[in-house]
């Protein structure tokens, strides 16, 4: 049984980094959990001081896709899964990634719900896009297959980053690290898609992912088309461009039910 870590990835002052916190901690199987910061304070030690955890210190502090190379670092273990500060974790969600776990994976993620308002939001436009770009990935025994893996990648990323746990025996020195802004997960999923090994689904609702005005995601949707010129970036590396351009057109509008 390989070993396993949540490195919660802390950043500033986070209302929902407790819940967070106690989520990680309130799991069916033993797990460690240690912070990550780049913006150490008196708030993110206090809560490491209550919950007795190691903080980690990321003093180069360079932008979001090094903070998450940083976190994923952060562990020694073979499974680590990159707890982001506002999102939530179930109560079977490291014992269903263990489970899940193959020696070939080099991701194992689950699917997921969305928070808003402090409602717990199971059905979606968004939810059921996301669903619906999986289906390859559900073909028993072809997750490990380059195509199939493309395919689940190729019309958006429907894979929840914080819902995703990494083998670590299997990963780059560098897997987010990028000049993306937003899009440092699609990225690194597509960055993965070429090695060797299988994107492996557990296809149930392990966690929830926390949608509000101050996450990153709503506010690079709203800042400059920050978001929009990055999918198109990511769709070329799919499709020639005029059938880029097309599936970009509609794509932007499936982002408006990031709106809060």
């Amino acid at each position: 049984m390989p070993s396993h870590t949540f490195v919660v990835l802390a950043y500033k002052v986070s209302p929902y980094l407790e819940e967070c916190i106690k989520s990680t901690l309130n799991q069916s199987i033993n797990t460690n959990v240690v912070i990550a910061t780049s913006t150490p304070n008196d708030y993110i030690k206090s809560l490491a001081n209550k919950y007795k955890l190691e903080i980690i210190e990321n003093k180069s502090g360079m932008g979001i896709a090094q903070d998450f190379d940083f976190a994923l670092k952060a562990a020694t273990t073979t499974l680590v899964t990159i707890a982001h500060q506002d999102d939530y974790y179930d109560y079977d969600y490291v014992k269903e990634m263990i489970k899940h776990y193959k020696k070939n994976a080099l991701i194992i993620f689950s699917n997921y719900y969305e928070i808003r308002d402090n409602q717990k939001v199971i059905h979606n436009r968004n939810l059921k896009i996301k669903n619906i770009l999986l289906t390859p990935l559900k073909i028993k025994g072809l997750n490990s297959c380059y195509f199939i893996k493309r395919l689940t990648l190729c019309l958006g990323d429907p894979i929840c980053c914080p819902a995703v746990t990494f083998n670590t025996l299997k990963m780059p020195k560098e897997v987010f690290t990028s000049d993306f802004k937003c899009n440092v997960d699609w990225n690194a999923w597509e960055k993965l898609s070429k090695k060797k090994g299988s994107f492996v689904l557990v296809n149930k609702r392990l966690m929830g992912h926390r949608v509000h005005s101050a996450s990153t995601t709503t506010k690079m949707i709203n800042q400059n088309n920050v978001r929009t010129n990055e999918d198109y970036i990511m769709l070329k590396r799919f499709w020639i461009t005029p059938m880029a351009k097309l599936i970009n057109h509609f794509y932007k509008k499936a982002l408006d039910s990031n709106n809060v």
